[in-house]
Parts: structure tokens; sequence; C-alpha cells
């Protein structure tokens, strides 16, 4: 577990602090965490059948508790965000998470800056309150 921790999560998860992600991507995500908890568990053996059988995706809760991995990455989408706020207004890290792209925006959804992400993580996490 520790190797999973340090090494496989540490390169999955390199540079997620700046990742906007869809749906699909958490989804993704997800899959491959299971899907690497899974090879490292292995086989279960059920107690009513005496069979082998891969173990659930709600069984990993119990044997690795850790939260999801989607979870993950927007606890440290919002740690960043706070040191990046703490630096000067001309920043170009700064101005690249609050301001608006530059150009021709595209017909349909509008593009979403990185302050949008930042605040929907906040609601999700029931800050709202918080400026």
């Amino acid at each position: 577990m520790k190797m999973y921790r340090n090494i496989i999560l540490s390169v999955a998860l390199y540079g997620c602090e700046t990742w906007y992600l869809t749906l699909k991507e958490g989804c993704r995500l997800r899959l491959f965490d299971n899907r690497v908890l899974r090879r490292l568990f292995g086989s279960k053996r059920d107690e009513v059948t005496g069979e082998w059988r891969k173990p659930h995706n709600e069984e990993f809760t119990d044997l690795y508790s850790s939260p999801n991995i989607c979870r993950v990455i927007k606890s440290r989408r919002m740690r960043w965000a706070g040191h990046v706020e703490c630096m000067w207004d001309s920043s170009v890290v700064y101005r690249v998470l609050v301001e608006k792209s530059e150009g021709k925006s595209p017909l349909g959804r509008p593009w979403s800056r990185g302050e949008d992400n930042i605040m929907m993580d906040l609601q999700e996490a029931r800050c709202e309150s918080m400026d």
C-alpha cells in the first residue's frame, strides 16, 4: 500500500491541481484506481461458497480507507488555489486562474475558467460562503 500511495498515485496525479475534470475523465480515473487496487489485493475467498472471486468496488473502501480519487484531485486543486490566491495579482499563474481566456469563443457552452472550477469544488465541499 505504501508503494501504491507513494509511487502509483504520485505519478497518476502529477499536476492534477490544474486539471479540469469532466464526468468521463472522473469515471476513467475511478476505473484506473479500482483496477490497480484489485490487482494489489488479489482475489478473495467467499466465506459462504468457499470459491475465489474478485473483490467488489465497495469492498475496497473497507480494505483501503482512502478517499475517492476525484475527491483527492479536488482537494489538491483547492489547496493549490489557496497558494495562488496569496500570489501577486501580476503573477502569471494568478492571471491564468482568474482571468477569462482571450479570443473568439466557440458556439455552445462557454469556456470555463479555473476560478469557476474552484468555486464548483467549494460548493461541493459545502463552503459556499467562502469568497
